[in-house]
């Protein structure tokens, strides 16, 4: 109702008038009734000559529709509504050419003066929950614009339309929302509608990371607040993913969640084959074609941020996919590599293994929907490739020490060189470097040789010339070219490590060794991570895990400046602790199955019934992948057979690896039942096993409170029960009478077998960084 041209200069008190207006057409009508009589009484209109106007106005916009024989295709009742539109339109084009703001302010303020209403009052008069959008907007705009003393007068309704946004715009769970109307400002909340695409919420990825920057930038100091930043994002809306899947047919696999598991396995990889060659809205490819341009040759990464991902106690850590578009094509080119990764996202909602864990953890008839970022890559170009100088997943609270000095509440970081990537899944035969934030720079292992073996083999990053997304060797990439190798690099020299001094190496490319020592060293990297976590904890009132980049920018002399970029913020998964336990002592020996002192966590399991033993002698002669990936799916079946037991697994390497030649590559979906994973390395079975702590496969067994050990076979105050593991009765065909084939490769132990009426005890103890599996009498009711 407000001219357009009028809207700059309108008040407060204007502009709140009039949304709230909006609502009441009969009010909107006595107000534009009053501006056409006065321009009336002013010769600015002559009436019957306005009327024509009207209606000729009314007859080109059915003319523009395509009608021919407007008498016999528009009713009377659609005509007198055209006429009316037409009215209103042509008297707000007049009264802003001829007349201002105050004038419409007095006709506002008269009418409703004559309904008994205060324009400040009407603010209270509109509902949020059926107003649109835009309405509610604005007008918490103009509350939190207003002078203090009058906002606080309104603070209860700002808190209302602030928390009715956050609903439509972000995330509709209830904790979100608790943290978030504390901290999340109207602005924020305009700009997330200013980069949407669509009319859905953004999702719970893309809730955390922009929550987790309003509360650093709020109440972080000025040094810390300048060292942090989020990428450039935009957002596809939750309702584009069912625009998507409806006008490619794709609606008939929406009941795969209800299908059993091997149906889900069988179709989808046709359910991934029709997802990626759908087509989209145009008015959604007009859009992603606008935000490529905008961006020009940037790097993109396409994620993935559903409506349940990153929730309290539901991470989704890894069950929806991401892709990098590296945009170095033409226009056509970037957009279909953008279109094809929004599509294969969506496609990644149907997974089998995102199923699964939604079904294990009784959301299986939630509408989860897929939500999409679409985020600049942080980094910087060296040569051809480009990638950030550090990235990498910090926690808030250190679930795993490797010595009794680290405190559990300073936090934890993994950290690799180039994407973060590397940081978060378990991949091949390649490290991170684990940092303490109570002592960045104690190791596990301070050993030259030991620091060498588990340094970061490889580096992810986007190759510019090639278009593409790529894992090099990191000597590969290494030169004296890299302008921060001083802090990503140290030098090996016969069996001791120095940092380098200089750009010029003496020896060897391929003597250096990726450590991060220098960055964690010569930067204020460490801290900056330490207040971030520590404050991000206070106010979510829980422990917090953080997905973020680092880059290195000039600052004082020998004290560079480091800038932070948070790319996600969720509640941490931990393990249920009811009280510290203590690992029994003087134990005789018979009695004992295995200890292992390598980063033990804190916990108890009783009643262990079935241990599920993969033997390493048998695992690593096993001829083909198919037959590893065969006795994956038995230990899944098995997995879902003794549901109502209590078991452990034990095998060889890392469970949960994407390469099967370093261990089990079992998924989420294949043990979510055990209640324990223990990896077995040493004696010529592999290097002993980089902790998962941090990786996506670590935040499904937190969350299913499942307790991951590592038993070394080389360590020599470790215990490990062959008679236990090799002697007992194998009971896999009891269970499964057609898996003969995989019998040496699994072995189904039942406890008692070793000794009547007795199970199986794991105690962890965190403080003594002991943990014990033992036999104990079963303990009948009543005794």
């Amino acid at each position: 109702m407000i001219p357009y041209n009028f809207l700059p200069d309108a008040s407060d008190k204007l502009l709140t008038t009039y949304l709230t207006l909006r609502q009441y057409p009969i009010l909107c009508g006595r107000i534009r009734s009053r501006m056409r009589k006065m321009m009336y009484s002013l010769g600015i209109l002559k009436r019957d000559f306005f009327e024509d106007e009207v209606r000729q106005a009314a007859l080109q916009s059915q003319q523009r529709e395509g009608l021919r024989d407007p008498l016999q295709e528009e009713s009377n009742d659609v005509w007198e509504l055209r006429i009316c539109a037409m009215r209103d339109q042509l008297t707000d084009y007049y009264f802003s050419i001829h007349m201002d703001t105050n004038d419409l302010e007095e006709i506002i303020k008269k009418v409703l003066q004559e309904k008994g209403v205060e324009a400040r009052d009407s603010l209270l008069t509109i509902n949020p929950e059926l107003a649109p959008q835009d309405l509610i907007l604005k007008q918490a705009m103009i509350i939190e614009k207003m002078p203090i003393e009058d906002k606080a007068n309104l603070a209860a309704r700002l808190r209302e339309l602030k928390v009715v946004l956050i609903r439509h715009l972000v995330s509709d769970q209830l904790r979100y929302i608790n943290v978030a109307r504390e901290w999340l400002t109207v602005t924020d909340l305009y700009e997330i509608r200013r980069h949407k695409i669509g009319s859905g919420r953004i999702g719970g990825k893309a809730a955390g990371m922009l929550l987790a920057n309003r509360i650093i930038q709020s109440e972080g100091d000025e040094p810390l607040k300048k060292s942090v930043a989020i990428p450039e994002t935009y957002y596809l809306g939750s309702d584009v993913f069912y625009s998507f899947m409806e006008i490619n047919q794709l609606l008939r696999w929406n009941d795969q969640k209800y299908k059993p598991e091997d149906q889900m396995r069988a179709e989808f990889p046709q359910i991934a084959r029709e997802f990626e060659y759908g087509s989209f809205p145009t008015e959604v490819i007009d859009r992603l074609e606008g935000i490529l341009l905008r961006l020009s040759k940037k790097p993109l990464i396409v994620r993935s941020s559903s409506l349940l991902e990153d929730n309290f106690g539901t991470s989704f850590a890894g069950k929806y996919d991401s892709f990098f578009c590296p945009n170095q094509g033409t226009l056509e080119e970037n957009l279909a590599a953008l279109t094809r990764a929004v599509a294969r996202v969506y496609a990644s909602t149907l997974n089998p293994n995102a199923l699964l864990y939604r079904r294990s953890k009784g959301l299986q008839d939630y509408d989860e929907r897929m939500a999409i970022l679409i985020q600049v890559v942080q980094g910087e170009k060296h040569e051809n490739y480009f990638f950030p100088l550090a990235a990498g997943v910090a926690f808030s609270k250190n679930l795993y020490r490797w010595a009794p000095q680290i405190q559990r509440d300073a936090g934890f970081i993994r950290l690799v060189w180039g994407m973060g990537t590397r940081a978060v899944d378990r991949v091949g035969n390649d490290y991170p470097r684990l940092v303490a934030l109570s002592h960045p720079l104690l190791r596990p292992n301070s050993a030259p040789d030991a620091i060498k073996r588990y340094s970061q083999q490889h580096i992810d990053l986007i190759d510019l010339q090639k278009n593409e997304f790529l894992s090099l060797p990191v000597h590969a990439v290494l030169n004296e070219q890299y302008d921060d190798l001083r802090y990503i690099a140290q030098l090996d020299q016969d069996g001791y490590l120095s940092s380098l001094r200089s750009s010029v190496i003496e020896g060897s490319m391929t003597d250096l060794v990726v450590t991060m020592e220098e960055f964690l060293k010569k930067t204020t990297f460490a801290e900056n991570m330490r207040q971030i976590l520590h404050i991000l904890e206070n106010r979510y009132q829980a422990a917090v895990d953080l997905e973020f980049t680092a880059q290195l920018r000039e600052g004082s002399p020998g004290k560079p400046q480091v800038e932070i970029c948070i790319l996600q913020c969720r509640p941490q998964s931990q393990l249920e602790i009811a009280a510290h336990v203590q690992v029994p002592i003087n134990l005789e020996e018979r009695d004992v199955i295995f200890s292992t002192e390598f980063m033990v966590p804190e916990g108890m399991i009783p009643d262990i019934q079935y241990v599920l033993y993969v033997p390493p002698e048998q695992y690593y002669s096993m001829a083909t992948s198919q037959l590893r990936a065969d006795l994956c799916r038995v230990i899944g079946l098995m997995n879902k057979l003794l549901a109502q037991d209590v078991f452990i697994c034990v095998g060889p390497g890392r469970w949960g690896t994407s390469n099967s030649d370093l261990g089990v590559s079992v998924s989420y979906g294949d043990i979510y039942n055990s209640r324990a994973l223990v990896e077995v390395t040493g004696q010529g079975y592999g290097n002993a096993p980089e902790p998962s702590f941090g990786t996506h496969f670590f935040q499904d067994l937190m969350e299913s409170q499942i307790y991951p050990l590592a038993v070394h076979l080389d360590h020599p105050e470790m215990q490990f029960n062959r008679k236990f593991f090799d002697m007992l009765p194998n009971h896999l065909l009891a269970f499964l009478p057609d898996q003969s084939a995989l019998e040496p490769y699994l072995r189904v132990i039942l406890v008692s077998d070793y000794r009547p009426e007795h199970r199986l005890v794991l105690a962890m103890d965190d403080i003594k960084g002991k943990a014990v599996a033992y036999i104990k009498p079963v303990t009948l009711p009543g005794i």
